[in-house]
């Protein structure tokens, strides 16, 4: 009894340090695991030690003879088949009774690869960088659309030997400095110990082979760096701001892999006679104390030339007057122009002009 209760209070409760129930599954145990570790990794800036003890209750709850030994004797199990670490229940970083497999899979997205000698760290292919470049629009353009020219100096594919790096026609032969299996692997030591990792061969890009004849154009590496001319449609309806991807056309990596994305970001001049609302386009109006009171027929400047617009009778100053379909093309239709009156009280009048308005009287 004196013995049980010994052992129960040394004992480590592994399943309140992964915050998973007793009957938690082996998946639900991984998840929570994969939780506790993104937010302590000291390589993210967390707790190292809450990262530790999160480690060594995974070691022995996501290992089913383990988490059987743990159930019946507690974390101070240190008999035939137990815990090598004694009453901490884990060996340590040492990377003696750590199941890298299991951590490979868990953290390859933090070390970009496999651990231990298992293999299972695999290189991703190539991407070129993203480019992004500033594209101007006049506010016409900006409702409508418009093709516009690009112009960027950026590393395109070779021409001459479509990124391979040899001269056509040359034969290929084994690359020498990866033994023609495309991966270069490096070894870094870490708490966990030894974390290996494969990447793409720096010598052959990853294609396990390399041209007996390099390319006279581009001296083998596979690409050009050069200004390049594009022709992009911008579509209708893009506002200030806005980035347009145009995909595969940033920067190259030759034949190991795809080129990087171009990033058009629009900036619209302004119009002093239009405001954009939404799909709406709003414009004033100036008309003069007659026209507001007997009505009128005035110009009004659209986006598509000007219209007629036809004032009512007694329009009062701030009325709004809608014409439909003269707004922003969007896929989806088109919006709406909407004239805002402003009515203009004249600032110098004839003695003929005021002698009328006087006998008008007009008052509220």
């Amino acid at each position: 009894m004196l013995l049980s209760t010994l052992y129960s209070k040394m004992s480590k409760d592994y399943y309140k340090t992964l915050g998973v129930e007793k009957n938690a599954s082996k998946d639900e145990i991984k998840q929570a695991f994969r939780k506790l570790a993104h937010e302590h990794h000291p390589d993210k800036g967390g707790d190292e030690a809450k990262f530790k003890e999160a480690n060594e209750a995974y070691q022995v709850l996501g290992d089913e003879t383990k988490r059987a030994q743990y159930d019946q004797f507690g974390s101070s199990f240190d008999g035939a088949g137990g815990f090598p670490g004694g009453a901490g229940g884990f060996s340590g970083f040492n990377g003696q009774g750590v199941n890298f497999e299991d951590l490979g899979d868990i953290f390859g997205d933090l070390f970009g690869g496999g651990f231990g000698g298992g293999g299972r760290g695999r290189a991703r292919s190539a991407r070129g960088s993203d480019i992004a470049v500033d594209v101007r629009l006049s506010f016409k353009e900006s409702v409508f659309g418009v093709e516009k020219e690009i112009q960027i100096t950026k590393n395109n594919t070779c021409e001459r030997c479509a990124g391979i790096g040899g001269e056509p026609g040359t034969k290929m032969k084994t690359c020498k400095a990866c033994d023609g299996s495309g991966m270069e692997t490096t070894v870094q030591r870490t708490m966990f110990g030894n974390v290996q990792r494969q990447t793409a061969c720096s010598v052959c890009a990853g294609r396990g082979e390399e041209p007996e004849t390099k390319c006279t154009t581009c001296h083998g590496i596979g690409l050009q760096h050069g200004r390049s001319t594009l022709r992009v449609d911008i579509p209708s309806g893009v506002e200030n701001g806005m980035k347009i991807r145009v995909r595969s056309q940033g920067e190259s990596v030759g034949a190991q892999g795809d080129a990087g994305d171009l990033y058009l970001i629009v900036h619209v001049e302004a119009d002093p006679r239009f405001h954009r609302e939404g799909n709406d386009i709003i414009v004033h109006k100036k008309i003069g104390f007659t026209q507001a009171a007997l009505g009128d027929v005035v110009d009004v400047d659209t986006v598509d030339g000007k219209v007629k617009l036809k004032v009512p009778v007694g329009i009062q100053p701030g009325d709004k007057l809608k014409l439909r379909g003269k707004g922003v093309q969007t896929s989806r239709g088109r919006g709406d122009q909407i004239v805002v009156i402003q009515i203009v009280t004249p600032k110098k009048l004839s003695k003929k002009e005021k002698k009328l308005l006087e006998e008008l009287d007009l008052r509220e």
